[in-house]
């Protein structure tokens, strides 16, 4: 089951449509107990373990959405922002830390 905290509905809401319908297909295909990788998803231990980041690109930027596997299949989508450097900012993997701690 995917889940998503309030704060990060309201960050993908922000996102162009094209990306929103990626986010749609990955979401489902994660739902369906497919494991994702590069280009699409890639771990992100730093946040923390189970932790890793959908990829996507348009037009207008690169966007990453941050989630965590917990468990009898159940994901949570922890953090959405659009990526301006070439690494992800520390003020995301600050607010992805804090979030994913609400959550476990």
């Amino acid at each position: 089951m995917i889940r998503s905290l309030k704060q990060c509905q309201r960050e993908i809401a922000d996102f162009p449509e094209e990306v929103r319908e990626d986010l749609a297909d990955a979401l489902a295909r994660l739902n369906e107990g497919h494991k994702l990788s590069l280009p699409l998803s890639r771990p992100m231990p730093i946040i923390g373990k189970g932790v890793h980041e959908l990829r996507f690109r348009d037009r207008s930027g690169i966007y990453r959405v941050i989630y965590v596997l917990v468990g009898n299949g159940n994901t949570w989508l922890i953090h959405g922002f659009m990526k301006k450097t070439g690494t992800t900012p520390k003020a995301n993997i600050d607010v992805a830390k804090k979030r994913l701690k609400e959550i476990r």
